[in-house]
């Protein structure tokens, strides 16, 4: 029953990425096509960071996490996707679906068009989009003026920055502004807030289509603290890096973790962890947390 007060909606955007965005997609699945994720490609870490060093690509790493948890389980499409190379040769550790994505890509008028032919192969209904189509890189700015250029550098911060930035500042996926325009609920997180929340709202075009839209914005925190100097934020700290990106456009509600469920204000708490993994979202309790966020009068997240 609770999935009917999702099922009202006929475009639902979440904003993110890598496993946080992927559980959130995971969990709403069964909204299909009337999903859409909108992915960072930012990432300059791991298999990721090395094809963008020697390709000079946008981040596959955050795009492939979430095709990978949008695929059925188990198969052979996603067994193959998230297939990891071992040994000495300079194929270890690059991850097979981030190859695949990028022979797709040159192989493509568009890194879209590779995305979208995975998600025909894999099956997958869920729209996931790259917030951009151009390579760019995320940087800080510190208090002293320094710069750190890199997600992983900026993840490894031990002062808080003072802002953000691309660099260089690239173009938004058309796709995705549209997505976001004609969105009528907006999930952002859960994820690192720095590196993965915060990318795609640097994009001028997008960040100008959540101010302008008329959807509902929802932002689901962290189960666990993040390994970043972020996990020094406190939620008024991160709405108010918010509110300097979308201006006078706020976030509406926040879901976090709680013993049981409770609203306070515009603040909502259920009982999220999986019974898996401590730093993960339980799927079913996500979608009947935001069920019971859009179906309560009282916050009238739809209108």
């Amino acid at each position: 029953m609770q999935n009917n007060a999702l099922n009202q909606f006929s475009n639902v955007v979440a904003i993110g990425g890598g496993h946080g965005l992927g559980r959130v997609l995971s969990s709403l699945s069964f909204l299909g096509p009337r999903l859409t994720g909108i992915v960072a490609t930012t990432d300059n870490g791991g298999s990721t960071g090395r094809l963008r060093q020697e390709q000079d690509c946008i981040a596959w790493g955050d795009l492939r996490n979430c095709l990978s948890q949008l695929a059925s389980r188990p198969s052979i499409g996603s067994l193959l996707f998230e297939y990891r190379f071992e040994g000495n040769s300079e194929l270890n550790n690059h991850n097979l679906g981030n190859l695949i994505l990028l022979a797709l890509d040159q192989l493509c008028v568009r890194p879209l068009d590779a995305v979208n032919l995975i998600r025909r192969l894999l099956n997958i209904q869920t729209k996931v989009i790259p917030m951009s189509e151009q390579p760019t890189h995320l940087v800080a700015i510190q208090s002293c003026g320094n710069r750190i250029f890199g997600e992983v550098q900026v993840d490894e911060m031990k002062e808080d920055p003072i802002a953000l930035s691309l660099e260089p500042m690239v173009e938004a996926t058309h796709e995705a502004y549209l997505a976001i325009k004609n969105a009528e609920l907006i999930i952002l997180g859960p994820g690192s807030f720095l590196t993965s929340i915060m990318p795609p709202l640097l994009l001028p075009l997008l960040s100008q289509a959540l101010t302008e839209s008329r959807a509902k914005i929802i932002l689901i925190e962290n189960l666990t603290e993040e390994p970043s100097t972020a996990a020094n934020f406190s939620l008024d700290k991160r709405l108010h890096w918010f509110k300097q990106v979308l201006g006078n456009k706020a976030v509406d509600h926040v879901l976090c973790n709680g013993e049981s469920y409770l609203t306070e204000g515009n603040i909502t708490y259920y009982p999220l962890r999986s019974r898996h993994h401590v730093a993960l979202h339980d799927r079913q309790a996500l979608v009947d947390a935001l069920s019971l966020i859009v179906a309560s009068p009282e916050l009238n997240v739809k209108g």
